[in-house]
């Protein structure tokens, strides 16, 4: 590896696929493009320390759902993360681009960007998220955020009603004997057909999983006390943001003791009222994303070539849940 600006190769060593976490490399179960992108991440995450002039910032790595993310130190000695993202879906494809309006406002702040590599670096914030403050904090906290993140967006972010068209054309397409009830299925195209052509579905940027463990403490010590990451942004709808909150973190505690449809419900309503949001244009959405995310479980079993695991089971059973309790 050539070094760059006189630095010592050593001082930014390889990242090789002993590095990537356990949970990340487990995605190659998700099919083909999951397989081929973790084959080819260690090369690309250790070909953008050595161009951007990085070094590692300890042995640890972290990841997301579909990301590394490498602790480095700039040649300023600034310290940030370089995040290396999977780039075979649109989900992230326009993260720079929402992050460079929202410019560190409610977010956190992009340094550098290649978006073809699907590659960031960003300031480092504390890895404390809204898991350490009880529920309905958390859901005012998010409900707060809604009101600095949706800014018009850019005439060149993809529309949601774009992207909703060709999920409702797969879900269509859904196999009757899915493990999904039919009448939510017929109810999420119908819902979702009237959203594509309403022009509300449009105009702001949207972060579109916008949950717990997507806030950060921001300790830089400016007015921001919560910056959110890992946006999957579109030109949306402020309405559409709030499935995510309803559907993370409803593990039952051991020995159970919570009604999993009342927490829901709950949250759903304390979102909604804090954010000044429709209840039902909100609840149209919250039942519309959750049969899309069942029925994208059953898509990437059959795409992998294999039957529905108990994770993926236990998913949709969650999925149902939520779609239900906000229709009580």
């Amino acid at each position: 590896m050539v070094a760059v600006g006189g630095a010592c190769p050593a001082h930014r060593p390889m990242i090789t696929h002993s590095d990537i976490p356990p949970g990340l490399a487990s995605q190659v179960s998700l099919g083909p493009a999951w397989s081929d992108w973790l084959r080819r991440l260690p090369s690309t995450a250790s070909a953008l320390l050595d161009e951007w002039d990085l070094r590692r910032d300890g042995d640890e790595l972290w990841h997301g759902f579909e990301s590394l993310v490498v602790p480095v130190v700039g040649g300023d000695g600034r310290a940030a993360v370089l995040k290396v993202a999977f780039d075979g879906d649109d989900d992230g494809a326009q993260e720079a681009l929402a992050l460079q309006h929202w410019a560190g406002r409610g977010a956190v702040r992009m340094l550098r960007a290649d978006p073809r590599r699907r590659a960031l670096l960003l300031e480092r914030l504390e890895r404390r998220d809204l898991t350490a403050v009880d529920d309905d904090t958390a859901c005012s906290t998010v409900a707060d955020l809604y009101r600095t993140l949706h800014i018009p967006a850019p005439g060149r972010m993809t529309t949601l009603s774009t992207r909703l068209g060709r999920w409702l054309d797969g879900l269509s397409r859904m196999p009757r004997d899915a493990p999904v009830p039919r009448r939510f299925v017929e109810q999420a195209l119908s819902l979702g057909r009237d959203l594509v052509t309403d022009e509300g579905s449009v105009g702001v940027i949207v972060h579109g999983d916008l949950h717990h463990e997507n806030v950060l403490v921001d300790r830089s010590g400016g007015e921001r006390a919560w910056a959110v990451i890992d946006p999957s942004p579109v030109s949306g709808d402020p309405h559409y943001e709030p499935a995510p909150m309803l559907w993370n973190r409803l593990d039952p505690p051991p020995g159970g003791g919570r009604d999993l449809r009342a927490v829901i419900r709950r949250r759903f309503h304390l979102i909604v009222d804090a954010a000044g949001l429709d209840p039902d244009r909100a609840r149209d959405w919250v039942v519309v994303r959750m049969i899309l995310n069942a029925h994208w479980s059953i898509m990437d079993a059959q795409n992998a070539s294999r039957g529905l695991t108990m994770g993926d089971r236990e998913w949709i059973t969650t999925c149902i849940t939520v779609a239900k309790a906000v229709l009580d």
